[in-house]
């Protein structure tokens, strides 16, 4: 099973290279699959690389339910 997470673009550093920021956490990414990509926009990364590009309300929403999972994985223990 794979995972991927939407995240912010922070900086932009290069036309392959980006930071982006999940959960507080920044962390450089490969955007050549997505070259579009500008700060302030979302995508979605997967180990280590930028897959696609998502709308930020489905970001939001998105992000929203891992949260949810979070707390009650959380309340379970």
């Amino acid at each position: 099973m794979c995972l991927a997470l939407p995240a912010l673009v922070v900086s932009v550093a290069g036309p392959d290279q980006a930071v982006v920021e999940l959960g507080g956490v920044r962390k450089p990414v490969s955007i050549a699959l997505v070259p579009d990509a500008k700060v302030g926009d979302y995508v979605i990364v997967h180990v280590g690389h930028a897959i696609g590009m998502i709308d930020p309300d489905e970001a939001a929403r998105t992000l929203a339910m891992f949260g949810e999972l979070a707390a009650a994985s959380e309340a379970a223990r």
